[in-house]
């Protein structure tokens, strides 16, 4: 892989070069589309069968959070028997829960049954993010392109969350509440079986054999738990915003409106990520990290405060543009903190801990909204980034690599790297 990184500032260019890497980066992209369609596609069909954003809220909650709580142990089982091995009947046991859903939903069923369907529903998603960013690090080892890699990433995901919301959004207001999420589940069918079928770029099963000891869990390595708490804030921006915006355009009678206002949201987010991967950092990952996660504690203040649309966009445009820096440099953390067999499994921690504060925040936000008005959803992200902030800062020192890592990271790059370049990778870590 030496050659993909021969120049001392990789880019995308040299990324996109990188062998097989179209092969699982298009099934990849059309595979992870549903993520950022399924909250919203609930959010919409539920709001509109029972007239509740507490009962849209809770549906969306369950959904999180049994998405968190499963979406590790996925990772974890995909790190020791492969990707595919887990993907398939993933897929499966999804869309048969998104068609229970909907058909519980359209028939008015009572809100625990929603419930108790919305757990195996969001259970079964399939994380194909955190899929692809272990395929990365499995290619690239240690070069100087994980960076770009995260940073790629980001913006793919971001890209996602533009168009997702806002095709699922016009699917449940121009032509039927449960539109959003028939086309969800069929993205999920089509997307995570043209995944799944790319064999050749899965990193490596690590099995453990039975006279050995089990791989440790990447939540025994303390970053990663830190990490996890700093993405659970991120997940409180998603969820706030996503219910938050849905009342308040609802509230002011354009309804339609809520996909463009999130989706510019999201393009806040997704033209930081392009940026943050064309630059060539000389601050380390953790530095960027801090520093990145203040300014969007900072940027969420005025959300509440925000009455007409004009306004609320502009606010929502920067609250964007400071949640990529923070999910790359969270994710370029992880190759320095967690061991190859375990890669898997700490990106979905960090997956599922943004699903699992987005659910809590959309729960959080929908009760705030239906008590006291569409504005005082706004101020669970506040809460959620101030609170992930301080722990960030008192347990940083937890998020500094371990010395024989970066030294195995930059023999790794040594074939690719300029010897001025390693020595401002060890400075900067």
């Amino acid at each position: 892989m030496a050659s993909a990184v021969k120049d001392s500032r990789p880019g995308y260019g040299h990324l996109l070069r990188t062998p097989g890497a179209w092969t699982f980066l298009l099934p990849g992209f059309l595979a992870r589309q549903p993520f950022a369609m399924l909250t919203i596609g609930i959010t919409l069909l539920v709001q509109s069968t029972t007239g509740s954003y507490g009962s849209a809220g809770a549906v969306t909650a369950a959904t999180g959070v049994s998405m968190a709580l499963f979406a590790p142990q996925s990772g974890k089982l995909a790190d020791r028997f492969g990707q595919r091995a887990v993907l398939l009947p993933g897929v499966l046991i999804h869309v048969a829960g998104v068609a229970a859903l909907i058909t519980l939903a359209l028939a008015h069923a009572p809100l625990w049954a929603l419930l108790a369907v919305a757990v195996p529903t969001g259970a079964s998603t399939p994380q194909v993010g955190p899929m692809v960013r272990a395929r990365w690090a499995a290619q690239l080892g240690g070069s100087p392109l994980m960076p770009t890699a995260a940073a790629f990433e980001s913006v793919t995901d971001e890209f996602t969350f533009v168009v997702g919301p806002v095709l699922a959004t016009a699917l449940c207001t121009g032509i039927h509440p449960a539109a959003g999420l028939v086309a969800e589940a069929a993205l999920t069918l089509a997307g995570g079986l043209l995944f799944a079928a790319q064999r050749r770029t899965q990193p490596p099963a690590h099995r453990t054999p039975a006279d050995d000891r089990p791989h440790a869990s990447a939540l025994s390595v303390p970053g990663v738990r830190v990490l996890i708490v700093a993405f659970l804030g991120i997940g409180t921006v998603f969820g706030g915003m996503q219910v938050s915006l849905t009342a308040f355009t609802q509230h002011i009678g354009h309804p339609g409106i809520n996909g463009v206002l999130y989706g510019i949201f999201a393009a806040g987010n997704m033209l930081a990520g392009i940026a943050c991967g064309a630059i060539a950092w000389k601050v380390g990952p953790r530095r960027r990290l801090l520093v990145a996660y203040g300014l969007l504690a900072l940027a969420t203040t005025p959300l509440w405060t925000a009455t007409a649309v004009p306004l609320l966009a502009a606010i929502g445009l920067v609250v964007g543009l400071c949640i990529a820096p923070a999910l790359i440099s969270g994710y370029t953390l992880v190759e320095s903190l967690v061991p190859a067999a375990a890669r898997t499994e700490a990106f979905t921690w960090l997956t599922g801990a943004v699903a699992l504060g987005q659910a809590a925040a959309s729960s959080a936000a929908g009760q705030l909204t239906d008590r006291f008005g569409p504005s005082a959803g706004f101020l669970v992200p506040l809460a959620g980034t101030a609170l992930a902030l301080a722990v960030l800062l008192t347990l940083r020192a937890h998020l500094a690599p371990r010395a024989s890592t970066v030294v195995s990271q930059t023999s790794a790059a040594a074939a690719g790297a300029a010897p001025e370049e390693r020595e401002r990778e060890l400075a900067s870590a």
